[in-house]
């Protein structure tokens, strides 16, 4: 798999950078989000807990996905900002704060 940056933009206002990528997969599967994440973490140079793949598409019979991601400049800010689907779905925090979603 390898992954192309095609636009980068920075958000001041949210202090972070967002990316549209694509990742390239001929006779591959479609990447996870864990391997979407370190292969961008590698191509910016960033820690992969700074990385947050809000969404990967894939078109049926094409070998690439195309995506979006969000790097933030630290974790703090990332747990603040993003949706707490968005962090368990990239591993930076787990879901059994759910106890008291029944009582």
């Amino acid at each position: 798999m390898k992954i192309e940056i095609e636009s980068r933009e920075e958000n001041k206002l949210l202090n972070r950078m967002e990316v549209r990528y694509r990742a390239i997969h001929a006779k591959e599967k479609t990447p996870s989000r864990e391997e979407a994440r370190n292969q961008i973490a590698a191509n910016l140079q960033v820690p992969k807990e700074l990385v947050i793949i809000d969404y990967q598409k894939s078109k049926f019979g094409k070998n690439y996905t195309e995506g979006y991601a969000k790097i933030y400049k630290t974790k703090e800010e990332a747990m603040a900002l993003e949706p707490d689907f968005l962090l368990i779905r990239n591993g930076l925090k787990s879901k059994e704060g759910d106890q008291n979603a029944k009582a």
